[in-house]
């Protein structure tokens, strides 16, 4: 039976918090998944900031081996400004798919960002998906 309990994996990709500068957040491993989907939950925004999230990937954990997502490779995008108070989303598909993606926040100007991610991981090889 396909449903999106059992077809899907959540994962905390930025722990929410108050971020004041640019933060990457965790390496999402999509070892057994052929997609993700990013969902960005914005609070306060102090400051007059100019925050927002871009996508990264990488064959390994390293720090220096991440680079941007094309933007072929997303579905959606997140705006250079995010919003006070609102929830985005975008999908990581990579046409040249890495085993590594994150979500990575920037800042332009601002003092802070209230900000927290969760990867859900779509598309298993095996499914259902343990819990």
């Amino acid at each position: 039976m396909k449903d999106t309990y059992h077809d899907n994996k959540a994962v905390q990709a930025l722990a929410p918090s108050v971020v004041s500068a640019a933060a990457s957040g965790a390496a999402i491993d999509l070892n057994g998944f052929d997609s993700a989907l990013f969902v960005i939950n914005t609070g306060a925004i102090v400051g007059a900031g100019l925050f927002g999230v871009k996508l990264q990937e990488s064959d390994t954990t390293t720090e220096a081996d991440f680079t941007d997502v094309a933007p072929a490779d997303q579905l959606g995008t997140v705006p250079a400004a995010l919003t006070a108070n609102a929830t985005y989303r975008v999908g990581y598909i990579g046409s040249k798919r890495k085993r590594y993606v994150r979500a990575m926040v920037t800042k332009a100007s601002g003092t802070s960002v209230a900000v927290g991610i969760v990867a859900v991981l779509g598309h298993p090889a095996i499914a259902p998906v343990a819990a």
